[in-house]
């Protein structure tokens, strides 16, 4: 491990300039919306982490500033303030101002690290409006201050200190972002996640925005194992306690670790995998995952086979058979990893597949042959699903000879209204609730690029009922054969024949369930359209306010009294739309259908293993787990229809 002496002017090394960073932000951080804001205070939590990571740092303060700011503030070696030997500027002020500068690139300072590509902090100096940093070290705290990445106060002495430390404030760009609105729980979320992959480390995170006052505090003592747990929720786990596997060596002359933890839900359906790489989430997997899914397949056929928990005529089970209900959390440490992109969301080390693979091998032979009856609990649950995806697949292929899930050959629904145009691109499905909404909304239209498609009643929950009825229901088989796409493993993106696919429902209760019902279908059988960005739920006005021949409509109450008191001076007559079906086709396509004047909420998921908690307890069978979570959160309602 490094020690303090270690880790110098000397340790940091500069490969290139900043100068694209502002240009094209999204090629650093991801993207210029919330989700690249985030990546801001991922990039200097992450900084932080690494200080713990080496030893030198239990402690992190995460505080969302009252002025829009963020600080990230560890009880680490503070980051070096001497003149880097080349750059001949103080060395902090090089970290905060040269991409690729860092000493995560000297693996003498960092053995493993989080913020792997040494762009970090100074990305975040560069979309920031403001960054100040202030390192604590060697008795004396300096600053050093940048506006848009650029200094704006050299380092100075600000006072002295007996310990040690960084602190990093930063204010996000308005100019960069779409939005600087900073999330409490994606934030807390996050950073709950980190103290749980890292045992023993705490970190304090305070929001200390007017009106949104709050604070927590995370430290955990068994890591993966209680994050494990959480991931299951209130499922009924299958094993009493997690398989761990534990291992750390050298391998192909570098040094590596691996931690599992991994459960299955004893009636739960989702697969649910969180991986890590040097602590920093990989959303999109990469090369541990592939080797923690290989070893998982192999070693349970292979045990299972050897002895004696499968019959003669057993099939060998399918890596999704085995996987289903699995809440598994991998976590891999690595120096120099490599990964695909900026933004670290793929692992690509070859390495950490073999490493991965031959470890869990070993570990879960192990705990396999002293838990035989729990080795056999899990095969079992593994044949019972398999039998159900048999059946499942043979309800496909009988639709499928009907024709519901191939558009080509079954033909369009009778009830669709297609437009003109065969640019997917450019074409749009409006799925409206009944004939009513449907024929006001057919007459509104754009018809080279506007299809309706009217629904009868509300859609079958798909959350409590098995494929062959979803797939024997007609509105949901019409609904499939207009887009075209078919659903689950048929799933083809390229057959996609709208590439905005809009959900219009009135803006009532029960168009609120018919929405969510609707969301459920997409979620689990078309998770693509989602993760593509196509799904959007219209937004139809509630009032109508006319003041002689002066017309203006709003979405909320809250919206129609500020129009009556600001533009009408509280004497327009109000009326409200009870449904889409009694708004005449010029007032929808004004208010609800015209690109240039509407308004589409785009359907999108942050964290998908908390939608599927969601999904599960609000549209599952457990009503008495609904009703506890109703009962908890009655309180935060704001607005409700009765």
């Amino acid at each position: 491990m490094a020690s303090s002496s270690d880790y110098s002017a000397k340790s940091i090394s500069v490969l290139e300039g900043l100068q694209a960073v502002r240009k094209r932000p999204g090629m650093y951080v991801g993207s210029t919306d919330a989700r690249g804001l985030h990546h801001l205070v991922w990039e200097a939590v992450d900084n932080a982490v690494d200080e713990h990571l080496a030893g030198h740092a239990g402690r992190i303060r995460v505080t969302l500033r009252a002025d829009g700011g963020v600080e990230v503030a560890d009880d680490g070696r503070g980051i070096p303030v001497e003149k880097h030997p080349k750059q001949q500027k103080p060395a902090v002020e090089v970290v905060l101002t040269k991409l690729h500068a860092g000493g995560k690139f000297d693996q003498q300072s960092y053995a493993v690290s989080g913020g792997l590509h040494g762009v970090g902090v100074s990305v975040v100096n560069a979309l920031s409006q403001h960054l100040e940093c202030e390192v604590w070290r060697d008795g004396s705290k300096r600053l050093i201050r940048f506006t848009r990445g650029k200094k704006v106060k050299g380092l100075h002495a600000v006072g002295q200190s007996k310990r040690p430390g960084t602190i990093i404030r930063f204010w996000p760009d308005p100019e960069v972002f779409e939005t600087v609105e900073l999330d409490w729980d994606t934030i807390a979320t996050r950073l709950r996640e980190t103290c749980l992959l890292n045992p023993g480390l705490r970190i304090d995170v305070a929001d200390q925005r007017p009106g949104r006052e709050q604070e927590a505090t995370y430290q955990f003592r068994k890591g993966l194992t209680e994050f494990v747990t959480e991931l299951l929720d209130d499922e009924e786990p299958l094993l009493s306690k997690p398989v761990v596997v534990s291992r750390a060596e050298e391998s192909e002359g570098l040094a590596l670790a691996v931690d599992v933890a991994v459960n299955w839900s004893a009636t739960g359906f989702d697969e649910r995998v969180r991986s890590y790489a040097n602590v920093v989430r990989t959303v999109d997997g990469g090369t541990h995952e592939e080797g923690f899914r290989k070893a998982l397949t192999g070693t349970l056929n292979r045990w299972g086979d050897k002895n004696k928990a499968f019959k003669k005529d057993d099939k060998a089970l399918s890596g999704e058979d085995l996987r289903e209900g699995m809440c598994a959390v991998v976590s891999v440490k690595m120096p120099d990893p490599q990964f695909e992109g900026q933004t670290k969301s793929k692992l690509g080390s070859a390495v950490m597949r073999r490493f991965v693979e031959r470890a869990v091998n070993d570990a879960v032979t192990e705990w396999l042959d002293a838990n035989p009856t729990l080795g056999r609990k899990i095969i079992k649950k593994a044949q019972v699903v398999a039998k159900a995806r048999d059946a499942a697949r043979q309800a496909r292929d009988l639709t499928r000879r009907k024709g519901i899930l191939d558009q080509n050959s079954a033909g369009l629904p009778g009830k669709l209204a297609d437009c003109s145009s065969r640019k997917a691109e450019e074409c749009e499905l409006f799925i409206v609730e009944g004939d009513s909404a449907g024929g006001s909304s057919k007459m509104a239209r754009d018809r080279h690029t506007q299809a309706i498609l009217p629904l009868r009643g509300k859609v079958l929950n798909v959350e409590r009922a098995q494929l062959r009825k979803v797939l024997a229901n007609a509105e949901i088989a019409n609904l499939v054969k207009a887009i075209g796409t078919g659903i689950g493993d048929d799933f083809d993106y390229a057959k996609l024949r709208y590439h905005k696919i809009i959900v219009l429902s009135d803006a009532d209760v029960d168009g609120g369930h018919i929405t969510t019902l609707l969301l459920t279908f997409f979620y689990r059988l078309m998770p693509k359209l989602v993760d593509g960005g196509h799904l959007f739920i219209a937004q139809p006005p509630l009032h109508q306010l006319r003041k002689g021949t002066e017309t203006a409509y709003a979405l909320s109450d809250a919206e129609r009294d500020r129009l009556q008191r600001e533009r009408f001076g509280g004497k327009a007559e109000v009326s409200r739309f009870k449904g889409l079906g009694e708004m005449d086709p010029q007032q929808l396509w004004e208010t609800t259908m015209d690109p240039a004047r509407r308004v589409l909420l785009r359907v999108g998921v942050d964290d998908a293993a908390h939608a599927d908690g969601i999904f599960a307890l609000l549209m599952g069978e457990s009503a008495a787990d609904r009703r506890g979570w109703i009962e908890a959160n009655a309180d935060a309602v704001d607005l409700i229809d009765v």
